[in-house]
């Protein structure tokens, strides 16, 4: 190898990782913009505030992931086309409006405001269906698990959200906290449109968007990796968002600094798990790994109906397990998207896949609220529910998807 040919593998390394740390940290921050509100859902809740029930409570903690759920079909395919460094800088400006209009909410105490505002913020929950392809044009094939699933460790925004909100409340106040996070959106916006390039591989794409999420919804794997991605990804979104709920009704925890640390905890072993699902599905293929987080989540889920005490710490065991889990399947089943989608259409199907993964905890808090059984304090319909969706996803996931050239280059 050539003196020149050496500067220049440095250089693109180089330039790989400052991307890869920079799309994290976008991806991080609206992660943690999208997640506001599920933290302080106690709160929001008390006769003083929105004063509501346990179904109007599910709700509104899951509004924000519609959005961040459809939306990311609309991001995946306009990525491509102007590239990740416009559409991270662009969402992350027009998420923190929202985030401020999220506090003129809670403060005027109006829950039709708040839903409203709500929706809206799941703009910020879109940023990792811009992440996808931007990184595919960076990453060689054999190393993209390791990129998505680093990248994928973003949703620890939802942790950083779920330790930090409460507190922030506690320490500079319920507006002030809003304020500061709007503030933080912007300046991460502003460094990303000074540093941030997109690949010199990257070519924009001139191909209309409808005939290209046409073409992706025509191809098997879009609608394959949709369901797992529903199961893992979705999975994760439903418990980090709606944990702080769940420990108040099953365990009485009241005090929602307690209950922020618990889900940060959850939040942080699946940040951690998935980068290590990525890398795992590079050597040993994403099929395996997947249908271990799949399985695995349902036989955990099971020990959950069981209410497993909190003082004796199996409750904790059972919730970080579960979380590893989810974040091995979320980061194996980007790995294989990205082996097995075409090249020419990884982002529209990563907006699919996205979008399914984030409508897959959408509707977990909805049912949750709505199976509630306030006398026994259980959740365990819900639960059952989960049961049933991991162990098809874990069956379908080894017998219900054919292999491919792609898929064995992998193993």
């Amino acid at each position: 190898m050539t003196a020149t040919t050496a500067a220049a593998v440095v250089y693109e390394r180089s330039a790989q990782t400052r991307n890869l740390i920079l799309a994290t940290l976008a991806f991080a921050i609206t992660f943690w913009a999208w997640n506001l509100i599920a933290p302080l859902g106690v709160f929001y809740a008390g006769p003083n505030e929105l004063d509501l029930d346990s179904t109007q409570k599910s709700i509104l903690i899951a509004v924000p992931i519609l959005v961040g759920s459809l939306g990311r079909i609309i991001v995946g395919v306009l990525t491509p086309k102007y590239g990740g460094r416009v559409m991270f800088t662009l969402l992350l400006v027009l998420s923190a409006p929202f985030v401020i209009l999220v506090a003129v909410a809670g403060s005027l105490k109006s829950y039709p405001f708040m839903l409203v505002v709500g929706f809206f913020l799941g703009i910020a929950g879109t940023s990792f269906a811009a992440g996808i392809p931007f990184l595919n044009n960076w990453y060689e094939a054999d190393r993209r698990g390791f990129a998505t699933g680093v990248f994928g460790a973003g949703m620890g925004g939802t942790a950083l959200s779920a330790f930090f909100t409460p507190r922030f409340k506690d320490w500079f106040g319920y507006f002030p906290t809003h304020l500061i996070m709007a503030v933080a959106l912007l300046v991460v916006a502003v460094v990303c449109w000074l540093w941030m390039r997109d690949s010199p591989t990257w070519q924009p794409a001139t191909d209309a968007a409808v005939p290209k999420l046409v073409d992706a919804l025509k191809l098997p794997i879009t609608w394959q990796m949709s369901f797992l991605y529903a199961a893992a990804f979705g999975g994760f979104v439903a418990f980090s968002t709606y944990l702080p709920t769940y420990l108040n009704d099953v365990y009485d925890i009241t005090d929602l600094k307690s209950a922020g640390a618990r889900t940060a905890g959850f939040a942080v072993a699946a940040v951690i798990a998935r980068p290590i699902g990525g890398t795992l599905s590079d050597k040993f293929g994403p099929r395996l790994i997947t249908a271990i987080s799949c399985g695995g989540a349902a036989l955990l889920a099971v020990w959950m109906i069981f209410k497993p005490e909190l003082s004796n710490g199996l409750a904790a065991v059972d919730f970080i397990l579960m979380a590893v889990m989810m974040g091995m399947g979320a980061g194996s089943v980007f790995a294989w998207v990205a082996v097995a989608a075409p090249a020419a259409r990884v982002g529209a199907v990563t907006g699919l896949v996205g979008a399914a993964g984030g409508l897959g905890g959408f509707f977990p808090p909805l049912v949750m609220g709505a199976t509630y059984d306030a006398e026994a304090h259980s959740y365990t319909i819900g639960l059952a529910l989960l049961v049933a969706f991991a162990a098809v996803a874990c069956l379908f996931t080894i017998f219900g998807i054919a292999r491919t050239g792609s898929e064995e280059k992998t193993s």
